[in-house]
């Protein structure tokens, strides 16, 4: 599941869709719970990644690593979770530390 760091803040702005990525979470663990353990289920939460060039800086400066995340950095991460087979029911931020600012 590609979720998004939406679904573990709180953003009034965006209350909707943070709504809907926190339901997203939830139904990659019940999945994972409902399949196993023939299939895996696993979340990727991705924090900002390629955004628009004028929003480059505000939006590195909000992570700890300080810089947006590109494509690959997603890519890597789901390819990791394709890897790693005692992996399920969990999601993986690939945020720069976005969730922990």
């Amino acid at each position: 599941m590609i979720e998004d760091v939406a679904a573990y803040q709180a953003w009034p702005s965006f209350a909707a869709h943070c709504a809907a990525k926190a339901a997203q979470a939830m139904l990659t663990r019940v999945l994972a719970r409902a399949l196993a353990p023939e299939v895996r289920v696993c979340g990727i939460a991705p924090g900002p990644v390629a955004v628009e060039p004028d929003q480059v800086e505000r939006r590195a400066a909000e992570t700890l690593l300080g810089r947006v995340g590109s494509p690959d950095d997603v890519a890597d991460a789901v390819l990791f979770l394709t890897r790693a087979p005692f992996v399920t029911g969990t999601s993986l931020g690939v945020d720069g530390g976005r969730l922990l600012t």
